[in-house]
């Protein structure tokens, strides 16, 4: 997909033959994700449906189940969710580019692997994206979410029973995520992180955050079971009222 991946787990024997099994069977769900979906492999699906040698009814199923997603997000979001016109990551050409809600997608996806396994915590980490569980009486998850500014240093720590954490911004690749009404960089903010019950949910929101600029802050007040901190490009760090850390 692009990105590092990882998998802790915590439990009485987290490296016995069924952990293991489930933790191989998440990578395999990655894998066939980013077969169908990646932007970087001119065999995906994804590649071959943009130059029409695959129609939707003829991929993966999960394809055209994507492609609705995509709809719900921008409905979502009014459109500050946008996977049409993106830049290709190798090219720059404008393409259509969902990586924006896949990540988030097929990491629930394959999460369903470790909530099979019984009396285990666990959590599944994608580029820094997050999604936790924690059995009950054991600690939460310490989430750090990194300063912008500075990679190195954690700016806030998010405790999590369960749920994700994505964050959106520009401190690893550049002014990648674009304004969809202007067609420009949006740079007005350094990242926006959001907390709520499905990755899915709150990467497609960290993105569409990042694309509207610091007024964003406003409209992440009004989604209900989620929560925002957001960074500006002066270096201002302000939070939901919702927002779960100090």
């Amino acid at each position: 997909m692009g990105l590092p991946v990882s998998v802790h787990v915590r439990g009485d024997e987290p490296d016995s033959a069924e952990v293991r099994y489930r933790v191989a069977t998440v990578f395999a769900d990655l894998r066939r994700a980013d077969a169908v979906f990646s932007p970087y492999r001119d065999d995906s699906e994804l590649s071959r449906w943009e130059r029409g040698e695959l129609a939707v009814a003829d991929a993966d199923p999960v394809f055209a189940e994507v492609l609705a997603l995509c709809d719900e997000a921008r409905e979502r979001t009014g459109g500050w969710f946008e996977p049409r016109g993106l830049p290709d990551p190798r090219t720059a050409a404008p393409r259509f580019d969902p990586s924006g809600l896949v990540k988030g997608w097929a990491v629930e996806r394959a999460a369903q692997h470790l909530r099979q396994l019984q009396r285990y915590s666990w959590c599944l980490n994608a580029g820094g994206d997050v999604l936790v569980h924690a059995e009950p009486g054991t600690p939460a998850w310490r989430i750090g979410i990194e300063d912008p500014a500075n990679p190195g240093r954690v700016l806030a720590v998010v405790e999590r029973h369960g749920g994700a954490v994505a964050t959106s911004g520009t401190a690893h690749r550049g002014g990648h995520i674009r304004d969809p009404h202007t067609g420009e960089s949006a740079t007005a903010v350094r990242s926006v992180t959001v907390a709520g019950p499905q990755l899915l949910w709150a990467d497609v929101y960290a993105t569409a955050a990042a694309a509207r600029g610091p007024l964003a802050l406003r409209w992440l007040e009004t989604l209900d079971g989620h929560a925002g901190l957001l960074v500006s490009a002066s270096g201002l760090c302000q939070v939901t009222a919702a927002w779960p850390g100090p």
